[in-house]
């Protein structure tokens, strides 16, 4: 069985939020290598906003769907992170005992083995794009 093709997020930047290395339906793998413009200070450190945005990223994957939408996250910063490592970002999709509009999407990411940080994302699969007009059937996810 082939891979799914990503259909949501197309327009991201991989150098911000991370360029994805597996797909498979429910789960979504996601390699970020940090930039020193993501630093905040001279000893290295990584603005955390990077790291939630790799996670995030790779939750959307994992719901691959072009109207789908964060809605709340529940996360922990495990570890601080220098700029110039690599993550791993590990997403797959919690069992779901209610509608399929709400997805709940488990995220952990690693340096190498060591993982800096977790957490629990709840999505929300839209019938339209979240900024299409009122009465539109729009579906998203096409680049500009």
């Amino acid at each position: 069985m082939a891979e799914p093709t990503p259909r949501t997020h197309l327009a991201i930047d991989p150098r911000l939020c991370g360029h994805p290395v597996s797909m498979e339906m429910g789960a979504a793998r996601v390699d970020l290598t940090t930039l020193p413009e993501m630093g905040v200070d001279e000893a290295g450190l990584l603005h955390g906003g990077f790291v939630f945005g790799l996670a995030d990223h790779a939750a959307m994957l994992a719901v691959n769907h072009p109207n789908v939408v964060l809605g709340a996250a529940e996360v922990r910063f495990l570890m601080p992170v220098r700029v110039g490592e690599t993550l791993r970002a590990e997403a797959r999709l919690e069992p779901n005992e209610g509608t399929a509009r709400k997805q709940r999407v488990r995220v952990s990411v690693f340096r190498t083995d060591e993982e800096v940080f977790h957490g629990v994302f709840t999505c929300f699969v839209l019938e339209r794009h979240v900024l299409a007009p009122r009465g539109s059937a729009s579906q998203g996810g096409s680049r500009p």
